[in-house]
């Protein structure tokens, strides 16, 4: 079961950059995007069709998979700051739904419904301990959550961008009276949040179920994550995320039960809700 958990650590650590991703959304332009894994799919695909199609070398092909990713990303927060600036956070959440659906349906129409030959960008183990081996690819994602964690953190907090963009999310209104570029810096957060997804995913894609749907949904492993941080603490998503992938992997290496590790999100997103809502609950039940 180590073994699995440690192996479980590569999908922990895309989980926790998901989160990331949508934890900075949530805090900063009002929106939980539940599209945040899609472009991110889709841009991968476009990377893997450019290598097989066309030759294009692995880099190169990643790279412009990663810009697809942000522009698409930057399209739908384009739209959203356009004609919904005012609309509450559920009803700018809502209309990510569309977006998600769209993608992968046109990822089927483009390239198939058959899982994608992503090739493995970090191959090959890193160091073992005792009978563990950790993967170079474990190494990395873990890494990488921290970082970009760490990141966003400073960013928010230490430059003139950062602080510009709290003030946006905490008093719009206000932000906007003194000049703040509200639609610009949003548009902005949403480019870097699609850019961030598609590169992740393009790295871990290899050692996971690689079809269009399955990429798509790792929005619900990495809105568990963030969850756990109420969508406002990167440093709880990050936790959540690398918790969520261990237990996983846990799970799988046990046959009578590994067919849970699918639904344990699901089963922590609603356990956390009536947790969190258990004095409502007894409430009305009274």
């Amino acid at each position: 079961m180590l073994q699995g958990a440690v192996a479980g650590l590569a999908a922990g650590g895309l989980y926790a950059v998901l989160a990331v991703c949508l934890t900075l959304m949530s805090r900063l332009v009002r929106v939980v995007n539940f599209a945040q894994a899609a472009v991110g799919m889709f841009g991968g695909y476009v990377g893997v069709w450019l290598v097989g199609r066309h030759g294009v070398g692995i880099w190169p092909a990643m790279l412009v998979g990663v810009l697809i990713g942000g522009a698409l990303s930057a399209l739908i927060g384009a739209i959203i700051a356009r004609w919904l600036p005012e609309a509450d956070t559920s009803t700018r959440s809502a209309v990510t739904v569309g977006p998600l659906l769209l993608l992968i349906s046109l990822s089927f129409i483009l390239f198939g419904n058959k899982p994608q030959p992503f090739s493995p960008v970090i191959p090959g183990p890193a160091f073992t301990v005792g009978d563990v081996v950790v993967s170079q690819l474990t190494v990395v994602t873990v890494l990488l959550a921290v970082l970009v964690a760490v990141a966003c953190r400073l960013v928010l907090a230490r430059t003139a961008v950062g602080i510009r963009l709290r003030a946006l999310s905490e008093r719009p209104t206000t932000a906007e009276l003194l000049g703040i570029p509200a639609r610009s810096l949003s548009v902005a957060v949403w480019t870097a949040s699609g850019v961030i997804s598609a590169g992740v995913i393009l790295i871990v894609a290899p050692s996971q179920s690689n079809d269009a749907t399955s990429l798509a949904m790792l929005i619900v492993p990495a809105a568990a994550a963030a969850l756990l941080g109420g969508f406002q603490r990167l440093d709880l998503a990050v936790l959540g995320g690398l918790l969520l992938g261990m237990l996983q992997g846990a799970v799988a290496q046990v046959a009578a039960v590994s067919f849970v590790r699918n639904f344990l999100p699901l089963l922590f997103i609603v356990g956390f809700l009536l947790w969190t809502r258990r004095k409502e609950v007894w409430d009305d039940a009274r």
